[in-house]
Order: C-alpha cells, then structure tokens, then sequence
C-alpha cells in the first residue's frame, strides 16, 4: 500500500555553479596549511593543559562524579565476579603462552593497575586474552623450543628454560607496549578503522582453531612439543594422531566432565540471566573441585597427571627487557599490539555506547601501551581484554574500574598467600576450561552462509583471513587478512557499478533507467553517474564504461571525421597535394578544424557517398558527480582528455553535483581552458537537465508536457 505524501513546489531560476556563485555571493575560503595546524597543535595555554590533563588522566573525570552510594557495592561484587574468572583465565591462558600457570596471574594484576588510572572504558576487564596468548606463544616456542637448544641469545646464560621463556614472552609485551604508546603518542588511533568486523571475525576463528589445538595435548595428556610458523596446525595434529594410543585416560575423562559440566551451566546464565543477580562461577567451582580431588586421589602419582606444580608465591624484582629479544621478535610484537587494541577497543566501544559515555581510542592506546610496558617489567605477558570476562564485570554491576581494581586485588591475595592450593591442579583441567571458551570464537562459521548471500566480497575477506591464519600462523595470517580486505577495497572502487540514469515523469528525480518501468530519457541526452571516487586506477575503466553507455568511441569519431574533411576539402580542391601520408596520426585527434570550408558541415545529415562518417546522435552529455568524494592528478587528466574528446565530436559535456573541493582543486590545478570551461558544471542534475532542454527547443516541449 502506498502512503500519500505531502507535496512541495519551489520556483527558483537555473543555476549553473556559476551563476549560483554570483548571485549568492560565494565566499572563497583560505585554507588552513599544514603550517597552521602545526603551529594551532603547538600553541599551549591554562585551557589546554587543564584539557590535556584531563585527557591523560580520565580517573579524574570519572572519580568526580562517582556515586558512592549508589556504585560501589555494585563495584565491589563485580571485581570479586571478575576475579575468579580472572584468576582461573589467567592460569588457563599462561599455557597458551608456553609460561608456567602462576604468570597468568600477574597478567591480571599489573597492567590493570596503570590502566585505571590512564583508560577511558570503564567496563572492560583488563588481563589475559587467549588470542594474544597464543600469538606471544609462538614467539616463545620458536626462540626456546621444547625439543632442542635456545635461540642463541645473550641474557639466557644460567636461566632455566621456564626462566628463559619468561624473559622472551616479557620482552615481546614491553616491545608490544613500545608500539601501543608510540602509535598513542602519534594520534593513530585511527589504525583500528583497517581491522573490519570481518576481519577481526575472520582472524579469531584462526586463532580459536589454532588455541584448540595446542590444548589437545593437555587434554588427552600427550607430551607434545610447541611448533610456530606455517602449518604449525598440521604438523601439530600430526604429532598428536601418531601418539594418539598413549591418551591418559584420568586426563581425557576429567576434560569432557569439566567441558560438559561447563558448557551446560554457561548455557543456563546466558538463559536466565536475567533472573540470576550473578553468573555462576562455573569455572571457578570445577577448579575448586578438582584440586580438591586431585589432591585426595593423588592424581599425580597414581595416574600420571601433569599437574599446575609449584606456584610462584608472592612478587619478584622488575627485570629489563632483552634487546636481543625485540630484534628477534618485532615482525610478531606489532600485529600482537594491533589486535590487543583492535579486540580491546570494539569492546570498549560496545559498553560505552550501552552506558552513554565516550571513549578516546588515541588515549586507549597509551593506556595499553603504558600497561603493558608496566606489566612486562614485572614478568606478565600481553593484556587485553576478553568479551567474557568484561561481560561478567558488566552484568555483575559493575560501573566504574574500580571493579577492575578490586578483581586485580583478588589476583594479588591469590598470589602472595593461595596459590599453594593450586599446585594439584591438573593442566588438563585448565586445557578443557580454555576448550569451552572457545565456544563463541567457533560458532563465527555460521557467518559464512550469511556473507555469502549478503557480501560476497567481505566473504572472500573472512574465509582468506581465517584460512591464511589457520594454516600460515596469526601473524603471517593477519597480513593475508589485510592484504585480502584491500583487494577488496580497490576492486570494489576500480569497478564500480557505473549506471545510466533517467528521469522520473512529473519529478526532478533521476534513477537508474534499469530499474523502473516509466522513465523519460530525452533524445540525444545521455545521464551517466559515476558512484565512487575517480582516480589513477579507475580512470580507464570509467572511460570504457562512458563510451559503452553512450554507445561510440568519440576519438574514433574525430578522426573518421578529420579524415572525411581531408576528402572534402581534396574534393573541393581538386589538387593531389594533400595526401594521407603526409599528414601526422596526431592531426586525427586535434578539433576538426571546419573555417577554410565554404559551407558548414553537419555531421548528421548525408555526406557524400565516397565519405564514410559515424552518425552520432547524441548531443549533451550529463555526469553526475554526486558520489565522487575526490578526484586525483592522474584521474584528472583522463577526465580532461574524456571531456575533450566529446566536446571536439560536437556533444556537449555537463557536470553536475560536483564537491566543493573538487571544484577547488580543479582550478588550482589549471582544469579549465578554452575547451572546458566553468559554465559546464551545474550544481544539480535537474538544473543540467532544463539547460539542456531549453536549448533543444523540440525536446523542450515533451519536458513540459511531463511536467517535469
């Protein structure tokens, strides 16, 4: 059913650009140089410290308005929620990292600490993300591997190989948080924008493959050494499959209960959530239980378990980072900060429109960077955020970083004085808590038949993303991801979808001709949008796409047309001395020059029968600019030579809608000559179209009967 709208008229004259500009009075603006802003960035006074202070410390601006009342219980039972998630997360995702369990839990206290002071987001929880985890893994591995000698690498004489691999995974976060605050410090906050949804999806699936594989080991209790680089998930299932008949089975039987046990009660607190004040701490109470069995049966000794062992109990001296390390290993630290941001801030982003507050992406940067140098120096590895645990900080009640305070205390008390009582712990349990986290990060495949029906193109991004990470490693994986969003970037801008528009009878509304039944497209005139930019790699599929729409090669048309005139004027003459092979092939293409003849030549009616010329009827010509965002050096003298091309094959040119700055540059750039002029462009397209019709007097007639 079709709604009645209201309707509206407006009577105004035909504007041309230039004639809008001198009846309006256009203001012709100076633009800032970069000078300007430089000086403008540099300039400092009491306002802008007092903002910049502000900027760099957001507690102070969250801390002024905070209501104790009403905030701080609900802060108190979400840090201590979050806690336990993040004490069992931090000892469960130190495995990926190829650190022993009691690291994990200096994740979830250092980086923490600086954060609450220097991050904007106050939900986000702050520790250990599997992703990271693995990725830091993989440096660790390849410079201290199971299986045979160390890099050779000043600083790890007289280290033990835990010592060692502490040392690598703490110099690739300082060097990962050298990165993070450098691009803070540089304002390239912006960076995040090149990681799409798809992208990111795409990448964590490779990695929830890839942190599910090196779990097997712990769950099936194989001893597996760590393999990094290209099909590292291969060469790791093959290990696995060949020593598959030495499965401990106390180690696979307490995975699948943990796993079933887990997912089932996950399942639940996603149902009733809310009904329930709390998640139920599943995991911490599956963790407390095993202990408590593993310790009772001596898991250990009776069925060979490879348990958490000795806890590191309390804190040790900050160590400084190995130089040697950060030559090895910066090609993996960066992408490891460019997606400990990219995750960490679309979560922030989530809860701070949820809670109506902004954050600052350049000052999350440093915040990370800052937390991350910290942390490293006291032996953590690479923090983040995880959508689950910041999930439990939100939906607990909490409401500032207090919570993520109080759940960083929590690591701590566990630290200096529990940790003793997870020494029984068995590794396998931890692998099957880091299996069943999974769930979320697996259950993205279902996005491909979505894509596929919906883009095919952000498809091709998310299976290349996740099959170059799976089977070439994350960081090599990461660089496929974006090399495959760029193709995608450059083929959707190199061939645009190039339409011929018509209009709509009795509106000034133009539309793809394709599209609707009744149109009026008036003889001779041609209506060609362009909706995307024009530059150095599109001009020439823009041309081709103009001349198939018109239907001729207008450069072709002048030349048969010079060449007909040489005949004429041989003709006219009767002289021999004008000869086709003494004129030059560039003569073909310079305007037909029509003073010497007697007569005037009109190019569409019959010529001669020894003279051959294409007919063309068309004799305006329309493109519509409305969706070109910017045109550059390149484009622009394809479009010159376009234009001229038709304008010297008697077709008059048109451009409407063009952007302001568009306009500008062309000027600066010396566009405009006697050929093309400024008197073609038109700031709409109805505007071209009544110029166009009052010249041709006859089409002029059937517009107003249509009442356009």
């Amino acid at each position: 059913m079709v709604t009645l709208r209201k309707q509206y008229a407006v009577a105004r004259p035909v504007y041309s650009e230039d004639s809008f500009a001198e009846d309006h009075g256009k203001v012709y603006r100076l633009r800032k140089t970069t000078l300007d802003h430089m000086r403008e960035y540099l300039t400092c006074d009491s306002k802008r410290a007092k903002n910049a202070a502000l900027s760099f410390l957001p507690i102070i601006g969250w801390m002024k308005i905070y209501r104790v009342r009403e905030w701080l219980l609900g802060d108190v039972v979400s840090g201590i929620s979050t806690g336990l998630v993040a004490i069992m997360q931090g000892l469960a995702f130190s495995l990926l990292a190829s650190l022993p369990p009691s690291y994990g839990l200096y994740t979830a206290f250092f980086p923490m600490l600086t954060y609450f002071f220097l991050g904007t987001s106050r939900h986000i929880s702050i520790g250990s993300f599997p992703v990271l985890s693995l990725m830091v893994g993989a440096v660790v591995t390849r410079l201290v591997p199971d299986g045979g000698p160390p890099a050779n690498i000043t600083g790890f004489e007289g280290l033990t190989q835990d010592q060692q691999r502490v040392l690598v995974a703490s110099s690739v976060t300082f060097l990962m948080g050298i990165f993070q605050l450098a691009m803070g410090v540089l304002q390239v906050g912006f960076i995040v924008v090149y990681l799409s949804d798809t992208l990111v999806s795409g990448f964590t699936t490779a990695a929830a493959v890839h942190i599910l594989v090196s779990q097997l080991k712990f769950v099936l209790g194989l001893t597996v050494p760590g393999i990094s680089g290209p099909l590292s998930v291969i060469y790791t299932l093959e290990k696995i499959f060949v020593q598959i008949t030495s499965t401990n089975i106390c180690d696979l039987v307490m995975s699948i209960v943990i796993m079933v046990v887990v997912f089932i009660v996950k399942e639940l607190n996603d149902k009733y959530k809310a009904k329930l004040p709390v998640p139920i701490p599943i995991e911490v109470v599956m963790t407390v239980i095993a202990c408590g069995v593993s310790y009772g049966f001596n898991f250990e000794t009776r069925f060979d378990v490879e348990v958490v062992g000795e806890m590191v109990s309390g804190y040790e001296s900050p160590i400084a980072p190995n130089m040697d390390v950060f030559q090895e290993s910066a090609v993996e630290a960066f992408p490891v900060a460019i997606v400990g941001f990219a995750v960490a801030f679309s979560v922030a982003k989530v809860y701070s429109i949820k809670h109506d507050y902004t954050i600052d992406g350049n000052q999350e940067l440093i915040a990370f960077g800052v937390s991350n140098i910290f942390g490293a120096s006291f032996r953590s590895f690479a923090a983040s955020t995880a959508l689950s645990r910041t999930a439990v900080q939100e939906s607990s009640g909490g409401k500032t970083q207090i919570a993520g305070l109080i759940s960083a205390m929590m690591a701590m008390i566990v630290t200096l004085a529990l940790g003793f009582l997870l020494e029984p712990l068995p590794r396998s349990v931890l692998g099957a808590l880091v299996i069943v986290n999974l769930k979320g990060m697996l259950m993205q495949f279902r996005e491909i038949p979505y894509l596929w029906r919906r883009d095919k193109p952000e498809c091709v991004v998310w299976v290349g993303t996740c099959l170059g990470a799976t089977l070439l490693g994350l960081d090599l994986g990461l660089a496929v991801g974006l090399g495959v969003e760029l193709l995608t970037v450059v083929f959707r801008t190199q061939f645009p979808r190039c339409s011929v528009l018509a209009n709509i009878p009795g509106t000034d509304l133009y539309k793809d001709r394709k599209d609707y039944m009744h149109i009026f497209e008036p003889n001779g005139v041609k209506i060609f949008r362009i909706p995307s930019p024009i530059f150095f790699a599109n001009i020439e599929f823009f041309r081709d796409k103009l001349i198939e729409a018109v239907g001729f090669n207008p450069l072709r048309v002048l030349r048969k047309r010079n060449k007909a005139l040489r005949k004429i004027k041989k003709l006219l003459q009767k002289k021999d001395d004008v000869t086709e092979s003494c004129m030059k092939m560039e003569e073909l293409d310079h305007p037909s020059d029509l003073k010497e003849l007697p007569f005037q030549v009109d190019w569409r009616a019959e010529l001669p029968l020894n003279v051959n010329v294409p007919r063309v009827d068309l004799h305006s010509l329309i493109l519509d600019f409305s969706a070109v965002s910017f045109l550059d050096i390149s484009a622009m003298k394809g479009l010159k030579t376009a234009l001229k091309e038709f304008i010297r094959v008697d077709v008059d040119v048109y451009i409407v809608s063009c952007d302001a700055c568009i306009l500008e540059k062309l000027h600066s750039c010396m566009f405009f000559d006697y050929e093309i002029v400024t008197s073609m462009f038109f700031p709409t397209l109805h505007d071209a179209m009544l110029h166009v019709l009052d010249k041709d007097k006859s089409q002029g007639c059937v517009l107003a009967a249509s009442k356009l």
